[in-house]
């Protein structure tokens, strides 16, 4: 038995005519929303362009008086174009200036290198064996971990300054001053802030890897080189150049536990040219410019590994 009954047109007409007006009325809403947008962002990015304009201006300044002369340099008003023209014997005196005459490099060039040779053993050593610490807090289990782990992190609450005279003794007590001993030796053993970074990556990867790994027979250091160390690429490039860096402006320790020309660092070479060239400014600026570089080539280089590592340790958990 067939119906015969029909809906009726205004029934049918009702969805649309409602509709209509819903259209009508997003419309602008939408357009509203995408300008609100569009300001916001701009105002973001005015307000950091504002920020980098204040943070490089002083580079910008620094960089403009070591291309000037020192009568440039030293004039009571700073100009962005000298009066004499841009010069490089701020550079040149940089690369020939040597603290002895018995020297066979300039004093900057030296302190560079034994920069390097002071820095890159302790931040490597260092970043394997806080890295193998974070392993087994992460990974592994035994007696008292909890408890040593909290041990270690409540180190970083102590100042440093007030570990100055101790160390000094201790150090000098079994002849290592004058040497880079006491700035290579205590690094090799790892640093808390890398063991609390590295077991934060460590924890958030999975135990059934781990499981996984033990039953296709590999045991601990198996792990930590053939599962832990490739996963954690980034993490470690992160900690390793945040340490090369911290070795690299350090002052304070070279200052007080090295005594002779050859065997300073170039912070400390830096200051020596500073209080050379005390009234030629223009020196003083090329010798920063030309300390900051060798940081500035490896941050372009490791900028991206340096990011991604930072922002892994900090999320996983």
């Amino acid at each position: 038995m067939t119906s015969n009954y029909e809906i009726p047109a205004e029934e049918t007409a009702l969805p649309a005519a409602e509709t209509a007006p819903a259209r009508k009325e997003k419309g602008p809403k939408m357009r509203s929303g995408k300008k609100m947008k569009i300001v916001t962002k701009a105002v973001i990015y005015a307000v950091l362009a504002f920020y980098a304009l204040v943070i490089l201006f002083p580079f910008l300044i620094v960089i403009i008086t070591s291309m000037k002369t020192w009568q440039d340099a030293v004039s009571s008003e700073f100009s962005w174009v000298p009066s004499m023209g841009f010069t490089a014997e701020g550079y040149k005196e940089v690369f020939t200036y040597k603290a002895s005459p018995d020297s066979s490099l300039p004093s900057l060039v030296n302190g560079f290198f034994n920069t390097l040779l002071y820095v890159l053993p302790p931040t490597i050593l260092g970043l394997f064996t806080s890295s193998l610490s974070a392993y087994a807090f992460s990974k592994l289990r035994f007696r008292a971990k909890k408890w040593m782990y909290s041990l270690l992190l409540g180190t970083m609450m102590i100042p440093g300054t007030i570990m100055i005279v101790p160390q000094y003794v201790i150090y000098d007590s079994i002849g290592w001053i004058n040497t880079p001993l006491p700035l290579m030796i205590p690094g090799m053993f790892g640093a808390a802030a890398c063991v609390f970074f590295m077991r934060q990556f460590y924890a958030g990867i999975p135990d059934s890897l781990i499981e996984a790994s033990k039953l296709d027979g590999l045991g601990y250091f198996g792990i930590f080189f053939r599962i832990m160390v490739p996963l954690a690429v980034p993490a470690l490039l992160a900690q390793g150049l945040l340490g090369f860096i911290g070795g690299y402006n350090d002052y304070l320790g070279p200052l007080l536990y090295l005594h002779e020309d050859h065997l300073y660092t170039l912070q400390v070479a830096l200051n020596n040219i500073a209080d050379t060239y005390e009234r030629r400014s223009n020196v003083v600026m090329a010798a920063s410019i030309v300390a900051l570089v060798p940081m500035l080539i490896v941050y372009f280089f490791t900028q991206r590994f340096f990011i991604s590592g930072i922002v892994a340790s900090g999320l996983k958990d």
